[in-house]
């Protein structure tokens, strides 16, 4: 729901004892009624978290202090059951509820001043016969006095409060004269896009009180932006753009987030597509605002592909409808840089809708430093063609610091039980060395993150060893490198001898890529051994290290493939294809791997056994589902979900393995090979 310094807080202190309009209401108002209730999204703040739809109780923070919203169900004791059509009508437009009492300006009465008297019947016929009756006593403001004194909003209401419905624009055509009247009375939206004077009104509520109009405001630590044309603003986005956000939470370049993703949730994805098409031709009709020059961060390059780069994609193109683009994206972009922060320090989760039913999470960041965290913001803010000011340390530390803690702060755990086990702490991609071994160890890291395209002789599946090894090799349970190297030579039971590094590689390159082995003493593989040995560099030979391989899974469970089908299709489809293909972008490009196929791993992969590759779901799978950093995997399903999924997919048509009848020569072949 929607939470806002100065927002729709509702019709505080409303409930007073008088005589309701009784007239009966036709079913059509009713649900006209229902419609425009959502266009307003009354429910965001008359609604607390676990309570009765519009029973209120809802705390909303207020630079004076904390107010709570109020009952506004047709209980006539505690809610608006007893108000006349006049006086629902008086509150609504003008601020003024029974026996004269003013409210506060966050019930954003200045906007809806302009709803049309026939949309008044409409609403108030919804929340008197659509709406059920909670009884529910309205809480007292947490506003001390004399602040609490509500008589100089008389004054409030007399500079800032313009009275008549919305009048159309006769030089315009019918719809965007509808998107007009949508933007700035029901939807209100400049309650939030549009910065506030320090008397606390918006600077302008249409287009012709000024340009400041939707120009982008901070609100409650986010930054709701400009939807002014321009970069900064709605410039680079086609009306389709507009609406297909509006409707879902998302386009191909960027999603919602925050605040917007509980206006989506609540009201805008039950707009019509003619009502979502007008509002996106209102928009588009507003006058651009100038933008900002570029620079450049070589460190943050590096930060990007160490944390961001296997949702936003090495170009910053995302994976289309589940991971936005930073490229061309204007949030990313805008001039005042809070969500930007915001989002990367404490996460979110974009909006959960009929069309989206998966609401995809981005991990809360909280442990990156000031000087990461700028150094990564400026370059997402400058690369590909992107066009926004450089970001300084000073300027994330002073905007860490006006959030809330417990956003940005790791709350404090128990401590571990003691362990013999190393920390996992794999060093960072920025700390290569500038030198010509850096040289070498960034190949290695390059050929290991894009193998497909940088080795394409030698990989015949559509992977790369990221695939598997999330995140560079650098997350715990990820299959990480860390570690591996110190552990090579080491026994290997399906081969029953020894196998060095190098073997391992291309071990790999046969089975997981379905290609072919690389020379040994060939550059790529010298570089990526080069890589390896710098990510373990310092731990002790054959070092048991916290998080290695990918973690464990009940293999007694017994696995229901028809059930895993089910999960893998509610789950899983959504990247990897409902046919296991995988997904690709605009330019054909693959940027979620096939699990199954021509262009998969072959049936001597290890992903291929039933058991393992659950146990990489379990602890990996789905990314993108909670908060959790680096990618938010981890405990989605339980084991036997996982085995489920994992017996479904892994028994898919798959390449066959040349060399299988060479495997566990001394026997032990685990019972869910493939072979």
């Amino acid at each position: 729901m929607v939470k806002l310094h100065w927002c729709c807080l509702g019709l505080v202190l409303m409930a007073t004892v008088a005589q309701a309009d009784p007239a009966p209401k036709a079913d059509a108002d009713v649900e006209r009624g229902h419609y425009l209730a959502r266009a307003a999204d009354c429910a965001a703040c008359h609604t607390a978290p676990g309570g009765k739809e519009f029973a209120g109780g809802l705390a909303l923070p207020t630079p004076l202090g904390t107010i709570y919203s109020s009952n506004i169900t047709p209980d006539p004791d505690t809610g608006i059951g007893s108000y006349t059509l006049e006086e629902f009508s008086r509150a609504v437009r003008e601020g003024i509820a029974k026996d004269s009492i003013y409210l506060y300006p966050a019930m954003p009465f200045p906007s809806y001043a302009k709803i049309t008297d026939a949309d008044i019947r409409d609403l108030y016929a919804y929340f008197q016969h659509g709406v059920a009756p909670v009884k529910q006593a309205n809480r007292q403001s947490g506003i001390p006095f004399p602040l609490n004194v509500r008589f100089p909003l008389f004054f409030w209401d007399a500079l800032f409060l313009h009275k008549g419905e919305f009048q159309p624009d006769d030089s315009r055509d019918a719809r965007w004269n509808r998107g007009a009247y949508l933007v700035e009375s029901l939807g209100h939206c400049g309650a939030c896009h549009t910065p506030r004077a320090i008397t606390l009104q918006e600077e302008a509520l249409s287009e012709h009180d000024g340009a400041e109009y939707l120009a982008g405001a901070v609100v409650e630590g986010w930054y709701a932006k400009s939807l002014r044309g321009g970069r900064d603003g709605l410039g680079q986005w086609a009306e389709a753009d507009i609406a297909t956000f509006l409707k879902t939470g998302s386009t191909d370049r960027t999603a919602a987030f925050a605040n917007m993703a509980d206006v989506v949730q609540h009201s805008t994805q039950y707009l019509t597509d003619d009502d979502l098409t007008a509002i996106a031709r209102y928009l588009k009709s507003l006058p651009a605002r100038p933008g900002e020059l570029a620079v450049s961060s070589a460190r943050g390059r590096a930060w990007y592909e160490e944390l961001c780069v296997t949702c936003h994609r090495p170009d910053g193109s995302g994976v289309p409808r589940i991971f936005p683009a930073l490229a061309g994206n204007d949030v990313v972009q805008t001039a005042d840089v809070i969500s930007l922060v915001h989002i990367v320090l404490s996460g979110g989760r974009r909006p959960q809708t009929s069309a989206r039913p998966i609401a995809y999470a981005m991990p809360a960041f909280k442990t990156v430093d000031d000087r990461e965290l700028a150094e990564i913001i400026t370059y997402i803010r400058t690369a590909w063609d992107n066009s926004a000011s450089p970001v300084s340390v000073q300027d994330v530390a002073a905007l860490r610091i006006k959030l809330s803690p417990a956003e940005t702060t790791p709350r404090p755990t128990p401590p571990p039980p003691p362990s013999t086990l190393i920390k996992f702490a794999p060093p960072h991609i920025a700390d290569i060395p500038n030198d010509d071994s850096g040289k070498q160890i960034e190949l290695g890291r390059r050929l290991l993150a894009e193998t497909k395209k940088l080795l394409p002789d030698y990989v015949g599946a559509a992977l790369d060893c990221d695939s598997c090894h999330l995140g560079g090799g650098r997350v715990a349970n990820g299959s990480p490198y860390y570690g591996m190297a110190v552990n090579y030579p080491r026994e290997n039971a399906r081969a029953a001898r020894v196998l060095t590094l190098v073997e391992r590689i291309n071990g790999c390159m046969l089975r997981s890529m379905n290609g072919k082995p690389l020379p040994v003493d060939s550059a790529e593989m010298n570089a990526m051994v080069a890589y390896l040995n710098w990510i373990s560099a310092g731990l002790p030979q054959h070092a048991k290290v916290e998080g290695a391989g990918i973690g464990k899974v009940d293999t007694s469970l017994a696995p229901d493939p028809v059930h895993g089908k089910e999960l893998y299709e509610a789950k899983c489809a959504e990247c990897h294809g409902k046919n296991g293909d995988g997904l690709k972008n605009a330019q054909g490009a693959f940027v979620v791997p096939p699990l199954w196929g021509d262009a998969s791993f072959n049936i001597g992969a290890g992903m291929a056994r039933t058991y393992t590759a659950a146990t990489f779901i379990k602890h990996n799978m789905p990314i993108g589902y909670s908060l959790n950093a680096p990618l938010g995997q981890g405990g989605v399903l339980s084991d036997q979900e996982a085995v489920d999924i994992a017996e479904y997919f892994t028994h898919q048509p798959r390449p066959d393995f040349a060399g299988k009848d060479k495997d566990w020569p001394n026997g032990g072949k685990p019972k869910d090979a493939r072979y």
